[in-house]
């Protein structure tokens, strides 16, 4: 199978480098000079420096020639939620598959991928491959499960056979909104649980936070048409606790910068990488309000972001809510 995967940043770069050694794969990047510099250096030298590139690898900046290398294929989109309409607008309709790999909402219209798909590319065959997966782990080969999820059960099944192998297992979902809830609110409780661990309130806090995170994110994801069980595997509960517990976490590293007392624009002027949490909280809780779905935790983490809470005032006020009953 030849598979093409757009967008060479450190996510895109990483599963390119572990599918080529199964198929044969291209991997585009925007920039021209970025992409002579891979082919050169075998190496992503801005987002993933610490992987070597396999030369079985190839890497292009020529976008139509790329379409027309996995015309029959598997096309991965790899670029940042911000990116994918774009994408999708630009790959054929009569691809033969699309999965796509960023994870939360887009701004403005506050849409999850399989909506932008539904509205802008509505013919396309298309899905989500989502799971717990920092790149470096994946570029090193490291053990790794994720999900493809679609409503097209033959698209699921050409994910496995394009990735499926000794480093990289896939499953299938036939729950695409589940997964890409989850893949969205998860970064949001990274933030939180990030500040938490930075202002050293102990691992019972951090196990409460995950556990009602989880609980939120069900909740929206549910209101949204998903099913609950979505949430109990590897793009829900498996990514939620990667993402709020892993030191390579970029929305984790955001909240315990926030706990330091560091200014927002200075962290992300700092981090040099898309942080989706921080795009996506307000429009979390945006769409948790618009549907009655009640988000505690999403709602704290806004208010430090936009800077009308301070990390303690947030505290103040999850620990002051009523009691209830957990389910």
């Amino acid at each position: 199978m030849n598979l093409t995967v757009l967008g060479a940043g450190a996510w895109g770069t990483a599963l390119a480098a572990s599918a080529c050694a199964r198929q044969r794969t291209q991997l585009w990047a925007r920039d021209a000079a970025q992409a002579s510099a891979m082919r050169r250096e075998r190496r992503n030298a801005r987002y993933l420096p610490e992987a070597a590139l396999p030369e079985a690898l190839e890497v292009t900046d020529d976008f139509d020639a790329a379409i027309a290398h996995a015309r029959d294929g598997l096309i991965v989109i790899a670029t940042p939620m911000a990116g994918l309409e774009e994408m999708l607008r630009r790959v054929p309709a009569d691809a033969a598959g699309v999965l796509w790999l960023c994870k939360g909402f887009q701004q403005g219209r506050g849409r999850l991928g399989h909506e932008i798909a539904r509205d802008v590319a509505p013919a396309l065959r298309c899905g989500v491959l989502s799971g717990p997966s920092f790149a470096l782990e994946v570029a090193r080969g490291q053990p790794t499960a994720l999900v493809a999820a679609s409503s097209d059960a033959a698209l699921a099944e050409r994910a496995v056979e394009a990735f499926h192998g000794d480093g990289l297992r896939v499953y299938t979902s036939a729950d695409p909104v589940g997964v890409e809830v989850g893949g969205a609110v998860k970064n949001v409780m990274a933030i939180a649980t990030g500040i938490a661990d930075g202002m050293a309130l102990g691992l019972n806090a951090r196990a409460a936070l995950i556990t009602r995170g989880l609980a939120e994110m069900t909740r929206l994801g549910v209101a949204l048409g998903a099913r609950a069980e979505t949430f109990m595997g590897l793009s829900g509960l498996g990514d939620l606790v990667l993402t709020t517990t892993g030191e390579l976490s970029r929305n984790r590293r955001v909240g315990l910068l926030l706990a330091g007392g560091k200014p927002l624009a200075q962290i992300l002027a700092e981090l040099g990488h898309v942080a989706e949490g921080v795009l996506s909280a307000p429009t979390v809780l945006r769409r948790a309000q618009g549907l009655g779905v009640a988000m505690p935790i999403t709602e704290a983490v806004v208010g430090v972001l936009k800077g009308r809470i301070t990390p303690a005032q947030a505290l103040a006020l999850l620990m002051g809510r009523e009691a209830r009953a957990e389910h």
